[in-house]
C-alpha cells in the first residue's frame, strides 16, 4: 500500500511548459508546494512553482539534487529523457513510472506495445532502412505517413507519402531518422479519452472528447464528443486497458481515429495531461491536473463528472501577428474562460493559451467560444 503524500508536501516536476503551469496552479491551491527543473528560465510552471531550478535534463547530479528536495516526481512531457527518470527515482518515486515515459515516448516502441496487447492501432511498420522503407511502402500501400520515432508532437517530424516513388524524398525530409511508416486512415473525426489511475488501480475517465485540427496542431476540442454512445462505450474501455497495461499511475490520454461505421484504431498516447483536457478545468467536477495530483500524491481520486458541454479554443501565437489580441472584446462573451500560459514570446503555431466556454450544448459552446477568439483577433 503506497502511503499517501499529504498537503505541505513538495512535489517535482520535471519539464515547464503549461502543463506542469497549470498542474503547479491545482497543486498549490491544495496546499502543497512545486519544485520544477528544465533547461529553460522563466517558464510557464516556474512563474507559478515556490522553485524554478534551471538544468539540462542530462545533467543527473542536478536531477538527483532536484529529485532529493521533493516527495514524488512527476513530468509535464513524455520527452525527458528515460536516463533522467532513472536518476530521479533514485531519490524520490516518480509517476508515472520511467517505464511508462520510455515506451511512450518512442512511437516504435509505443506502437509494439500496443500492438503486441492486441490493441487497435493504425496499420504500421517500422523503418530504419531505406530497405524497410521500400518493403513498407509495398505493404501499406499509399498514402501512407511517415512519423519519426522520437520527439515528434503537433505534426513535427511528419511527412504524407503519397506514392512509392515519394517515399525517400518524405524520409529524407525528417532527417532519414528512425521512422514509423502508417497507412492512411480516412477517419470521421479524432477523438480522445483523458483517463487517470490511482495507485490502488482505481481507474476514471472524463469521457470522449471530439477534437478538431487545423495545420496537424489541435484547434478545438468539444466535450461530450458527438458520436454515439456504443462507440464512445468502447472508447473508455479501451483507454482503461491501455493504463492497466501500463500500469500507469497518474494521467494518460488515449488518442484515437474514428473510422466509418465507429471503428475504433488508436493514434497515439501521452502520459501526462492532454490539449485536450484543459476543458476540464472549467467543465469538470475535478480537473485533469487536480486528477494527476491526487493519483501521484496516492490520494483517492476526484469526481469526473462534466458540469455543462464545453468547447476549448486553441490560441496560437498567430493570434499576435497584429499585436497584443483584443481580449476585453473576446471577454464579453461571459461564458468564456481566458487560460494565458505565461509565454513571452508569441511565434506562429506556438500554444500561448486557450479559451473555454460552457453552455447547454456543444454546438453552442463551439459557437461561443468560436466567436470569442474571433472578437480578439480584431485588434486595431
Amino acid at each position: 500500500m503506497i502511503q499517501p503524500i499529504l498537503p505541505g508536501a513538495t512535489l517535482g516536476v520535471l519539464g515547464s511548459g503549461q502543463l506542469g503551469r497549470m498542474f503547479a496552479i491545482a497543486a498549490r491551491r491544495m496546499g502543497y508546494r512545486v519544485h520544477t527543473l528544465s533547461p529553460d528560465e522563466d517558464t510557464p510552471t516556474g512563474q507559478v512553482a515556490d522553485l524554478e531550478i534551471q538544468a539540462p535534463y542530462d545533467d543527473l547530479d542536478a536531477v538527483r539534487r532536484f529529485a532529493s528536495g521533493v516527495s514524488v516526481v512527476t513530468f509535464e512531457f513524455e520527452n525527458v529523457p528515460a536516463a533522467t527518470a532513472q536518476a530521479a527515482s533514485e531519490h524520490a518515486p516518480v509517476r508515472p513510472a520511467g517505464r511508462v515515459l520510455h515506451t511512450t515516448q518512442h512511437r516504435i516502441r509505443e506502437k509494439t506495445f500496443l500492438q503486441q496487447a492486441g490493441f487497435p492501432l493504425t496499420p504500421f511498420r517500422t523503418v530504419e532502412t531505406a530497405e524497410d522503407l521500400e518493403k513498407a511502402v509495398k505493404a501499406l500501400g499509399a498514402p501512407a505517413i511517415l512519423k519519426t520515432a522520437d520527439f515528434g508532437y503537433d505534426g513535427k517530424g511528419q511527412a504524407r507519402v503519397e506514392s512509392a516513388e515519394e517515399a525517400e524524398a518524405a524520409w529524407t525530409s525528417i532527417g532519414r531518422a528512425p521512422a514509423v511508416l502508417e497507412q492512411f486512415i480516412p477517419f470521421e473525426c479524432e477523438v480522445s479519452v483523458v483517463a487517470a489511475r490511482g495507485a490502488d488501480g482505481a481507474c476514471v475517465d472524463w469521457g470522449v472528447i471530439e477534437n478538431q485540427h487545423r495545420r496537424h496542431i489541435l484547434d478545438v476540442s468539444l466535450a461530450p464528443a458527438r458520436i454515439n454512445a456504443e462507440t464512445a462505450g468502447r472508447a473508455k474501455e479501451i483507454a482503461h486497458s491501455v493504463l492497466e497495461a501500463l500500469d500507469v499511475i497518474g494521467v494518460l490520454c488515449v488518442e484515437f481515429f474514428v473510422e466509418p461505421g465507429g471503428r475504433l484504431l488508436i493514434n497515439e498516447l501521452a502520459p501526462r495531461p492532454h490539449n485536450s483536457g484543459h476543458l476540464t478545468v472549467d467543465a469538470s467536477a475535478t480537473s485533469q491536473f487536480e486528477q494527476q495530483l491526487r493519483a501521484v500524491c496516492g490520494l483517492p481520486l476526484g469526481s469526473t463528472e462534466l458540469l455543462r458541454p464545453a468547447a476549448m479554443a486553441n490560441l496560437l501565437g498567430d493570434l499576435w501577428a497584429d499585436g497584443e489580441p483584443d481580449w476585453p472584446a473576446a471577454l464579453k462573451c461571459p461564458q468564456v474562460k481566458l487560460h494565458l500560459y505565461g509565454k513571452m514570446e508569441p511565434r506562429p503555431g506556438r500554444k500561448m493559451g486557450h479559451m473555454t466556454a460552457l453552455a447547454a450544448d456543444v454546438e453552442t459552446a463551439l459557437d461561443v467560444v468560436l466567436h470569442a477568439r474571433d472578437a480578439a483577433a480584431r485588434v486595431g
